[in-house]
């Protein structure tokens, strides 16, 4: 099993990055690995995924449930595709500065994320894992930057 672990600090709201996140259809728009993302299922609590990976050469789609809290967290669970575990926490932690009034909205916030994954066979860790491994360690840089290109440099 690998993990990834990544932390970061944006001047960008819980809301605007639980957006970007639970926006899985525009994935394909800043995501360079993702050829196709696909809402199979709205649920109340969150949704049922399909994302198609190609990168150097390599196709694989795997399905996700995701569970939502609101401009709080996304965790994704593994539904079917090329592993064996594939297990994803998003946290956004709000920001304020010190003396900010009560119910005005954070203007910053503290993403945790977490990713877990195996997959199903050794031929396939053999060859994709290493695809992998590189996009799970950017996830997080790419939301960054879609941050910054949907509502500008902060």
């Amino acid at each position: 099993m690998k993990q990834v672990r990544k932390t970061v600090l944006l001047w960008y709201s819980p809301r605007e990055m639980y957006d970007l996140v639970t926006q899985v259809e525009r994935y394909p728009e800043f995501l360079p690995w993702c050829s196709a993302a696909e809402v199979l299922e709205r649920h109340d609590d969150g949704m049922t995924a399909r994302l198609s990976l190609s990168y150097a050469g390599l196709r694989h789609a795997f399905t996700t449930r995701n569970t939502h809290e609101p401009d709080r967290r996304v965790r994704m669970r593994l539904v079917d595709g090329p592993f064996s575990l594939l297990d994803g926490d998003w946290q956004f932690l709000p920001l304020n500065r010190p003396g900010t009034p009560p119910g005005e909205e954070p203007r910053a916030c503290k993403i945790e994320f977490e990713l877990r994954y195996a997959f199903s066979s050794f031929a396939l860790e053999a060859v994709v894992s290493p695809v992998f491994d590189r996009i799970a360690n950017t996830f997080v840089d790419s939301f960054v930057k879609r941050a910054e290109q949907v509502h500008g440099p902060r």
